[in-house]
């Protein structure tokens, strides 16, 4: 069931799952997804938190403890949700020192309310570097223009980063830059850059799902002839860019020092429409030195019937440029696009924090013990 998923990993694709919950760890699946399926890292958002502990399935306790203890509702999140993350960071710790830090790493994202708050992303990152206190975490800052300083910062500190909701070529490469200008900050101040880790979470499939349904609207055979290529191509010219930066001068001065790259890590890889393989943004991605994050769904689809055939980003810039330009002439603005997509994914993991906000808050009334 898993030969696909060696292929992946032979072929320099580091497999995350994009998933983590109290069951998941407890239940031991985690360690045996680690065991059998070749994963050998673990990331997380406000959604995958939302829906986890409000299935209730293994907080009742803590939640019992932390309603006795009268803290508050963001108190109360931030103890849940760094625990999980302490817990499945031990049970990654072998992966983390069997690659020299490489994998073996748990994302946690910053409060997404401060999205666009530079000082309170920096805070909030170095608390919950505190809070968790693993070496193998990640903390998550999204690539808003806010975030971009932010990052710069936590990476001066020596704090490893996953950049989250990247979405448009422009801010990849201003997340690059701003993770050069933090190693050269953290080299300035004396620290080991080769302790230093970060990767950059290019979004995918929400890329297909708002141009096609442009392409859907215009309706002419060379519209939909189009439908189901903008995401691949972005990625892919993503890796472009990856390779341009990671081979500069810039970068050599850094790479003497010993630091890490940033590897391009593909996100939102499970596929919205039924129309496509849904192996689509896995198996069409592959490319060394990568992270590829799945649902535990495409985790599956790919173990089962994933066809891994190699390469399959470098040699395809062209065709990826003449595929987005082809869409832009249609009318379809790449950078409203994607200026939309970056705008909607904050929402979303905003309403999804207050979600969960909302929920914890009246298990904490529920749990309250009545004074005597």
């Amino acid at each position: 069931m898993t030969d696909a998923l060696k292929r992946l990993s032979d072929e320099g694709v580091a497999i995350w799952l994009d998933d983590l919950s109290r069951k998941r760890i407890t239940s031991g699946n985690l360690a045996e997804l680690i065991d059998q399926s070749h994963v050998v890292g673990v990331t997380t958002n406000p959604s995958i938190f939302q829906k986890a502990i409000s299935s209730g399935d293994g907080y009742e306790q803590q939640l019992a403890d932390l309603a006795a203890r009268k803290v508050t509702v963001d108190e109360a999140i931030r103890m849940i949700t760094t625990a999980d993350v302490r817990d499945a960071a031990d049970i990654l710790r072998p992966v983390f020192d069997a690659t020299d830090g490489q994998d073996g790493r748990v994302s946690i994202e910053v409060d997404p309310r401060l999205a666009h708050e530079t000082t309170a992303t920096i805070a909030e990152a170095k608390q919950l570097a505190w809070l968790v206190d693993r070496p193998n975490t990640l903390i998550k800052i999204p690539a808003t223009k806010a975030g971009l300083p932010a990052i710069t910062e936590v990476i001066g500190l020596g704090i490893s980063v996953n950049v989250t909701l990247i979405f448009s070529l422009e801010r990849y490469r201003a997340v690059m830059d701003a993770y050069l200008a933090g190693l050269e900050k953290a080299r300035e101040r004396g620290l080991d850059l080769s302790e230093i880790h970060s990767v950059a979470s290019f979004f995918v499939s929400r890329v297909d799902t708002e141009i096609d349904k442009r392409l859907d609207g215009i309706g002419t055979d060379e519209a939909k002839a189009l439908k189901g290529k903008a995401a691949l191509a972005n990625a892919r010219l993503a890796y472009e860019a990856y390779e341009e930066v990671f081979s500069s001068e810039r970068w050599a001065v850094l790479d003497k020092a010993h630091a890490n790259k940033q590897r391009p890590l593909w996100a939102s890889t499970g596929v919205k429409d039924p129309a496509y393989k849904d192996t689509l943004y896995v198996v069409d991605l592959v490319a060394p030195g990568t992270v590829n994050t799945m649902p535990e769904g495409t985790l599956e689809a790919t173990a089962d019937h994933g066809e891994v055939s190699g390469d399959t980003v470098r040699g395809t810039y062209e065709q990826s440029r003449a595929e987005l330009a082809a869409v832009e002439k249609l009318g379809i603005g790449y950078d409203e696009v994607v200026q939309l997509l970056e705008d909607e994914g904050v929402e979303k993991f905003e309403a999804a924090w207050n979600d969960l906000l909302t929920s914890t808050e009246a298990e904490l009334r529920r749990l309250a013990p009545s004074e005597a």
